[in-house]
């Protein structure tokens, strides 16, 4: 079906009060990036919403596209007439002609609501019900009116400018608008979880860069692959992802040699959070993001985080914390993460796990130990001097991927065309927060 434009509405931002403008002007600056390979479609915007016209572009194209801008709750798929009521009765009917031919010959529900938003035109809002519906219904027989519940609800909107016709209302994914909320840092493994924490993090409206700690050569090459594989997923919502590389081998080796195996998962996860946390502090972040859900792992009791948490003065943002495993996993197939998630290679968390994890660690005793550990806390620095950072953009080619890595600074990396992957020099790497 041939639509003449798409109107965006917002969704959990027309609450904001003052703030609502900035939200709804970071929403339309996300469309106008997604659209830009598009030239023909002009992007404006009204209060409360977001108008696409279309200028004969296919919207199978671009809608994939919008559904995924957070902020928009719905889409709807638009004709358009002047606002003159034989032509509005008119396109009216011709609309309804195809959308009709897709019906067959059932029979079929339908509802007219209109409404009258520019009050000088002299029909009102029920009057118009009748007199766009009385037409169509004596067009199609198999049409029957169904004011509660009907199949086809034909909206009209009657405005100044000109009246908007729809019955398709796509849903979006809602949430904030993009960096809308401050920038945190997702602590990113291979797992199922932690790349649906980071979309989570990416809908409340916050930017994210993430932090992945490997463990080469005990991990493979192909490991940390699939870390910048669920990001690059990410990309694709967020538009671009940095991903912090944090070599994780020697403090992890460390660990096992203070004689406390059951406290190993305990020790190696505080020192993520110490170097995450100064990771933050480097890239102005205001809170780290986990994908911790309550009492799935020994690491995920109550009090395994709490005593873990103690190891940031940050802000902790744990998105899944309440959900089950079943409810996380719909949400990763639903992102297109799980497929990546479940492939088998091994992350740094899962070499030296022990028998008997505590799940209840003693808070004293684990800082005791690390006291303990000789150049524990320059470890921790060189860990973090030692990061690489790799720049994904939304789009990449995999078989571009190799020709595409380069040692382009941080500051230049901003002016990288889309469609490509930087390795930066400042250093940065994985994250196994499983």
């Amino acid at each position: 079906m041939n639509y003449d434009m798409l109107i965006l509405r917002f969704g959990e931002i027309t609450i904001k009060g003052k703030n609502r403008t900035r939200f709804e002007n970071t929403a339309l600056n996300h469309v106008r990036r997604l659209l830009a390979a598009f030239p023909e479609p002009i992007v404006r915007k009204e209060y409360g919403r977001i108008y696409v016209e279309l200028h004969g572009v296919d919207p199978a194209l671009i809608v994939p596209k919008l559904q995924n801008v957070f902020g928009i709750n719905s889409i709807c798929l638009v004709k358009r007439a002047d606002t003159d009521l034989e032509q509005i009765q008119a396109i009216a009917l011709g609309f309804m002609t195809e959308v009709m031919a897709a019906q067959g010959d059932r029979t079929v529900t339908f509802k007219v609501s209109a409404r009258r938003v520019w009050k000088p035109f002299p029909h009102g809002s029920q009057d118009m019900n009748h007199l766009v519906g009385s037409p169509i219904l004596r067009a199609f027989p198999a049409l029957k009116v169904d004011v509660n519940h009907p199949e086809i609800n034909l909206h009209i909107e009657i405005r100044q400018d000109g009246t908007y016709m729809y019955h398709e209302i796509v849903t979006a994914v809602g949430g904030f608008p993009l960096g809308s909320n401050g920038k945190a840092m997702l602590l990113l493994s291979g797992g199922i979880d932690s790349p649906v924490a980071g979309w989570s993090a990416l809908r409340r409206g916050l930017e994210i860069e993430c932090v992945h700690f490997h463990s080469y050569p005990f991990t493979s090459e192909r490991a940390q692959q699939k870390v910048l594989d669920l990001a690059q997923v990410l990309a694709g919502f967020a538009g671009k992802i940095k991903v912090h590389m944090v070599p994780f081998t020697e403090i992890q080796t460390k660990f096992t040699q203070v004689g406390h195996d059951n406290l190993i998962i305990t020790l190696m996860r505080r020192s993520m959070l110490r170097i995450a946390t100064k990771l933050a502090e480097q890239h102005r972040a205001m809170a780290l993001v986990t994908g911790d859900s309550l009492g799935q792992v020994a690491s995920q009791t109550l009090g395994s985080m709490n005593v873990i948490g103690k190891a940031t003065d940050i802000p902790m943002l744990r998105p899944l914390v309440m959900m089950d495993k079943n409810e996380i996993i719909e949400i990763s197939k639903n992102i297109g993460t799980y497929d990546l998630s479940i492939l088998p290679f091994e992350d740094c968390c899962t070499l030296f796990v022990p028998k008997n994890p505590s799940t209840n660690p003693n808070l004293r005793m684990v800082e005791n130990i690390e006291a303990y550990i000789e150049g524990l806390d320059e470890m921790i620095l060189e860990a973090v001097r030692n990061t690489e950072t790799v720049v994904l953009q939304d789009g990449l080619d995999a078989d571009t991927e190799a020709e595409a890595k380069g040692s382009i600074p941080e500051h230049e990396a901003e002016n990288t065309p889309a469609n490509s992957i930087v390795k930066e020099s400042s250093k940065e790497l994985e994250d196994s927060w499983f």
